[in-house]
């Protein structure tokens, strides 16, 4: 039950209560952008190449052209120069004779082990960027003072550097991997769950091309309307679009996914017993989808200036979504057995209900595990007050408290005032 009321709150604690995100968020972005200037470094190998020498330059050798002999020509090969590679020293010659032996010594252990007692981490936990709850500092957030909202916790250069996301669809955080299939027919897509890796799924076929890997949200009711709302992506075809900025990735996210045919729908669909529970089912509750076939991105947002925040963003947060779904031609068109079948279109628009916005931070990459880059502001959640009770959390009213009080700050601001 507990884990039920927490679940939107971030799996790892913040161990130095001292430092605040902002400070935390900058320090991240600034080791993001030290790690891709030594990615960027070490392809190139400029150390291995600064001091080699290929021989005289041209006007040496016009110089040098009047002597008897002619120009010396070097007819050295590389082998000349290996001379000047770093050499390896006893240590590390020792330390790489221990890993063998710590290698060697792990594969008889794991052959002695049953499977029961080993089991190894899979390589697919933890590798969604899992955001932070933002950080609202301010109690007093009705105070009209500019000292108040200038410690507010709210990130300084929130209208210019940051990408809004907006309504985040209720749902389960997952990967879908992508693998290679001989046809487009085959089974090569996999649902992982954001946690442990694992998979919540059979493998299902989908239009998505091989090795590709995205970040998504399964939509709660992904067995009546098959959706999987796409939320970012990480390596397409191969491809590492993570190592891009934020705008980039959606931008590519939406047009490469605009590209792609319909998803071929579910062969078979699962019936089951009509019940008056039923009746709150996005569509007919006698029938299930496999699998989800419709990708939906979800929506992003460039424009996060306060005023815009304040009219646009936050309503979108707040309301639901209407997604059109394509329904299986036996369900569109119905075979005469089932009394409901020709009432339903071939499309139907879903409401997707919302569960508040995400701000991720424009300059930065795509990163594994809980990161200050990414900020996540729910509509609600619960936690646990200091009588050890539940209590409700509105953190996205919060947070439009405090982006109306710096509008009403700002100078020659202009609010919309609700008639």
């Amino acid at each position: 039950m507990e884990r039920k009321l927490t679940y939107k709150l971030p799996p790892t604690t913040i161990t130095d209560k001292h430092v605040s995100q902002n400070t935390r968020r900058l320090k991240a972005l600034e080791e993001q952008k030290r790690r891709r200037a030594e990615k960027f470094d070490s392809t190139r190998q400029l150390d291995l190449f600064a001091d080699l020498s290929l021989g005289i330059s041209d006007d040496e050798a016009d110089l040098n052209s009047n002597e008897p002999d002619g120009p010396t020509i070097i007819r050295e090969g590389l082998g000349a120069y290996s001379s000047m590679l770093p050499a390896v020293s006893e240590n590390d010659q020792v330390g790489a004779n221990t890993r063998t032996d710590k290698k060697r010594k792990g594969r008889n252990k794991r052959k002695g082990a049953s499977k029961g007692q080993l089991r190894r981490q899979s390589k697919w936990a933890n590798q969604c960027m899992y955001a932070e709850l933002l950080e609202m500092l301010d109690d007093d957030v009705w105070s009209t003072s500019p000292e108040a909202a200038a410690h507010d916790g709210l990130p300084e250069d929130l209208e210019k550097g940051w990408v809004c996301v907006a309504p985040v669809p209720v749902g389960k955080r997952c990967l879908a991997v992508v693998t290679a299939a001989p046809n487009g027919i085959s089974p090569n897509t996999t649902l992982r769950s954001r946690l442990l890796g694992k998979p919540l799924m059979p493998r299902f076929p989908s239009s998505l091309p091989p090795e590709t890997v995205l970040d998504c949200i399964l939509d709660t009711n992904w067995k009546d309307n098959g959706i999987l709302h796409v939320l970012d992506v990480i390596k397409w075809k191969g491809q590492d679009i993570g190592d891009c900025e934020t705008a980039f990735r959606f931008w590519w996210r939406d047009t490469r996914l605009a590209e792609l045919l319909p998803s071929p729908a579910p062969s078979m669909l699962t019936a089951t017993s009509k019940s008056a529970d039923d009746a709150s089912s996005p569509l007919n509750a006698r029938y299930q989808f496999p699998y989800p076939n419709t990708l939906v991105p979800v929506p992003y947002h460039t424009d996060t200036t306060l005023l815009n925040l304040r009219s646009q963003l936050i309503p979108l947060a707040r309301s639901s979504r209407a997604v059109p779904v394509h329904l299986p031609p036996s369900l569109a068109d119905g075979d005469g057995d089932m009394e409901m079948d020709s009432v339903h279109p071939a499309n139907l628009a879903v409401t997707v209900s919302s569960d508040g916005l995400l701000l991720y931070v424009a300059e930065a990459t795509y990163e594994p595990g809980t990161s200050p880059l990414s900020s996540w502001i729910p509509v609600t959640y619960s936690d646990d007050d200091a009588m050890g009770g539940p209590t409700v959390r509105r953190p996205l009213d919060r947070f439009e408290r405090l982006i109306t009080r710096r509008l009403e700050i700002a100078p020659g601001a202009q609010l919309d005032v609700d008639m």
